[in-house]
């Protein structure tokens, strides 16, 4: 069987605030039809990554791609990719 790419696959990805690190050089990949989960405490940065991967928070460096389109250089191919529920509805509107 043909091993399609990832749909999901991150290259040192890092997102900063000020000094702090949120998230820090996470390199991942997820291969099509796998269940994946972000399991990690509170404040480990798996929100700010899920909004990297959804195109509301841009990576300070490093880099992403969602159903084989990069979220930085293009974000409305990524959004038609994708679906995303928040757990409350007021999280963040910019999502279009």
């Amino acid at each position: 069987m043909n091993n399609p790419s990832p749909v999901i696959q991150t290259h040192d990805l890092t997102r900063k605030f000020g000094e702090f690190k949120a998230v820090d050089h996470i390199n991942l990949s997820v291969g099509r039809g796998r269940i994946f989960g972000l399991l990690e405490p509170n404040g480990a940065g798996k929100s700010t990554t899920i909004k990297m991967f959804t195109t509301l928070l841009k990576p300070t460096s490093g880099s992403a791609e969602v159903a084989g389109s990069d979220v930085v250089a293009q974000p409305a191919l990524v959004r038609r990719s994708i679906g995303y529920v928040p757990q409350m509805v007021s999280a963040d509107g910019a999502l279009r």
